[in-house]
């Protein structure tokens, strides 16, 4: 059975993004280790529109072949012109509100995620599935995560978009496998779900 891994970026105190969802200010610890490290190790997660910028154009996928994402995620690359972000990946964008894909790689789901997700996870497939964001659909597929790879950067924000908006108070326990440091304060750290 293949894994959901919910790969997310969050401030010190586990908010993924401002009240309004934006993040750009994690954009500022971007820096020559970090990116090296990111394109190294999870390549797949580069928008397609920047793959050849880093030298990635043509690298086969490493560790996923679908990204999940709700509507405000791929609401970003929408308006800037761009139907299909992750073009070298299956996308799934989890919405109610948009009825016709923009791009025919774009699936759209408005019902029954969690099944989705369930279908996708039983696929016969080498590579995993990569949970992009947001909080809302993060917290509808809450029990669905295998592995949570959490980009924590120096920056607390208050308030704002948690982890897992929505989701039902339940705890659910995860070991941690792997942590990785970084100059600029950003710290990597890998959990799998205990079940």
């Amino acid at each position: 059975m293949r894994k959901l891994t919910y790969y997310v970026a969050c401030s010190l105190d586990g908010f993924i993004g401002d009240p309004e969802g934006d993040a750009s200010s994690m954009f500022l610890f971007l820096d020559e280790e970090y990116a090296a490290f990111m394109n190294t190790e999870y390549p797949d997660t580069i928008p397609t529109a920047f793959r050849e910028a880093v030298g990635l154009a043509g690298v086969p996928n490493k560790r996923f072949d679908t990204v999940i994402q709700g509507l405000g995620s791929y609401r970003l690359a929408l308006d800037a012109g761009i139907a299909s972000p992750y073009a070298h990946l299956r996308e799934i964008v989890a919405t109610r509100s948009l009825t016709e894909s923009p791009d025919p790689n774009v699936e759209l789901v408005a019902d029954d995620l969690v099944g989705r997700v369930r279908a996708l996870k039983a696929e016969d497939a080498e590579l995993g599935i990569w949970l992009c964001g947001g909080s809302e659909v993060a917290g509808a597929l809450a029990d669905e995560v295998d592995e949570l790879i959490i980009k924590s950067y120096p920056q607390v924000y208050g308030a704002g978009k948690p982890m897992f908006g929505g989701a039902a108070f339940d705890t659910r326990d995860f070991a941690l496998d792997e942590v990785r440091t970084f100059d600029n304060g950003v710290v990597v750290r890998t959990y799998t779900r205990k079940r």
